[in-house]
């Protein structure tokens, strides 16, 4: 059996059997270093226990179809939509690969300066960007990746535009890397079809810069973008393997040492460029872990290099939690957290989809805003993505959410931002069941059916923050958690704030505290500010 199809032993995960070399960028030195016993000293900095919400711009190539995310791997997968979408707009994949969507790619409409402003107007804390995805193309004028947005597509420096805007208007700068997976997440580029007038005849995967004489991309080397001259990962044609072998582990192909460490250089080259506050890994735990050192001499960099830094990683033990912030994707924990963490989600897919615009499928204004309240009483951050077209712009359904998200914050932002968690972060029915994870997340469906029955809470010095998750049909509130003689909030209660309204009596029971609400005052959620 190959080296690509061997189990990784625990000799194997120890021992980082793919050193990355500093030869091209050096790892900036300091007070920490790359082992998790020097990087669980790094405290989480005081600006990012403040902030409460976040948006991202996971924006790039893969937007230029409209058929949503992994497009850029699903096009080379015979039978899935993409590819039969892909195959009558534009070619085969023999013949036009993603390589050759990558010229489309125009951001002719792209206005940086407006979006960002748009984007603090709503009430964004600080400001995510994909530097690249795991198609592989850097959004930047990389030193190490010729496949860029300067030198293909915009002709523009995509991470120079979006720090500048950042910067203009105040928000920590967030750079988000995902292109440690090509190795895998590009083999479907060198398979063929199995049926058809093409059946045989390879996709363009294998590609070499010698194959490029006299074509667009003559003097490119197509395997710097799809980085496939490496045998398959065992069971690659079963498409799904790849979710089980996120980890380098279940017969994944390891990586080269020389593609883990473009990756590294690219990484350190766009950190000590556009100097981001937080970096964000789609990985589980770190780049290449336990493979290589990789991801831990990426954080020690951003540690040693900014005081301010946050590193994120997914599906992270809980020694793991001390060194990096814990991000959760599209879901949240069933509890409150020590530490402060985040979960990351979309209103669509997370590229661009036509499809989800057509059908109505995006998130409304009151999924985010509950998703919001939740986390946030969980001591969570909410980092959000809105879907831009290829052209750099959100659509007028997109417009509508934006705009209903920040007339809610206009009016209740006082019980997001800068509140701390209370005693308990909630109450409910859904806040009394464990509701279990999907590997790095995905249980954000449990805010599709969620009401008034369950409220959840937060704090200040000065107020108590009650938000039930809906408005109730017969405006009747009872807050069983503030019931009397209730062991955390000792204080009398005889009248509760309304917020966009002003103040409505209230009466301590056994029971609860009752509260009769007027009519509603937003149409998403009410919150109620009590004094302590």
């Amino acid at each position: 059996m190959g080296a690509c199809c061997l189990m990784l032993s625990a000799a194997a995960q120890e021992s980082f059997r793919i050193p990355v070399s500093e030869d091209h960028e050096k790892m900036q030195t300091g007070a920490y270093e790359p082992t998790w016993q020097s990087l669980e000293t790094h405290e989480t900095p005081e600006w990012f226990k403040n902030v409460k919400f976040g948006i991202w711009a996971h924006w790039g190539p893969q937007c230029v179809e409209g058929s949503g995310d992994w497009m850029a791997r699903k096009l080379y997968i015979e039978g899935s939509e993409q590819y039969k979408y892909h195959v009558e707009h534009y070619g085969h994949p023999s013949e036009f690969g993603f390589k050759d969507v990558l010229p489309l790619f125009k951001a002719e409409k792209w206005d940086p300066e407006k979006l960002v402003e748009r984007y603090k107007r709503l009430g964004a804390q600080y400001f995510f960007v994909l530097a690249n995805h795991h198609d592989n193309y850097d959004l930047w004028d990389s030193k190490y990746q010729e496949w860029n947005s300067v030198n293909i597509g915009p002709k523009r420096d995509i991470l120079e535009g979006w720090a500048k805007a950042a910067k203009k208007y105040g928000l920590p700068l967030g750079l988000s890397f995902h292109a440690d997976h090509a190795w895998t997440w590009y083999e479907p580029a060198q398979r063929y079809d199995l049926e058809g007038d093409k059946a045989g005849v390879f996709y363009d995967g294998n590609l070499t810069k010698e194959d490029g004489k006299g074509k667009w991309w003559d003097g490119l080397d197509p395997q710097m973008l799809y980085r496939q001259n490496h045998p398959m990962s065992k069971g690659s044609w079963e498409t799904r393997k790849i979710h089980q072998q996120w980890d380098w582990s279940n017969g994944a192909c390891p990586p080269s040492a020389e593609f883990v460490t473009n990756f590294y250089d690219r990484t350190l080259d766009a950190i000590n460029r556009y100097e981001p506050d937080l970096i964000y890994f789609d990985v589980t735990v770190l780049p290449f872990y336990p493979l290589s050192d990789c991801g831990l001499k990426i954080a020690t960099h951003l540690y040693n290099k900014n005081p301010r830094g946050i590193v994120f990683g997914k599906i992270l033990s809980e020694e793991q939690k001390k060194a990096l912030t814990w991000d959760v994707e599209r879901g949240a924990p069933s509890g409150m957290v020590e530490d402060a963490w985040q979960t990351c989600n979309c209103i669509g897919d997370w590229h661009y989809n036509t499809g989800v615009y057509e059908k109505g499928g995006y998130k409304s204004a009151a999924f985010v805003i509950k998703q919001l309240v939740d986390v946030v009483s969980k001591n969570g951050r909410l980092l959000l993505s809105v879907p831009l077209r290829a052209d750099g712009t959100y659509d007028e359904k997109e417009a509508a959410i934006l705009d209903d998200i920040e007339a809610w914050m206009n009016q209740n932002k006082e019980s997001i931002f800068g509140t701390t968690p209370w005693v308990k972060f909630g109450e409910g029915p859904i806040a009394g069941k464990n509701i279990k994870m999907n590997a790095q997340g995905f249980n954000d469906g449990q805010y599709n059916n969620i009401d008034c029955q369950d409220i959840r809470f937060n704090q200040t010095a000065k107020y108590l923050y009650a938000t039930p998750m809906g408005w109730p049909a017969d405006g009747k509130i009872v807050i069983r958690s503030l019931a009397k003689g209730n062991p955390d909030f000792k204080k009398s209660i005889s009248s509760v704030y309304l917020l966009g309204y002003g103040k409505l009596k209230a009466k301590q029971t056994e029971e609860g505290l009752l509260i009769t609400l007027p009519k509603p005052c937003n149409e998403i959620v009410p919150v109620l500010r009590i004094t302590k």
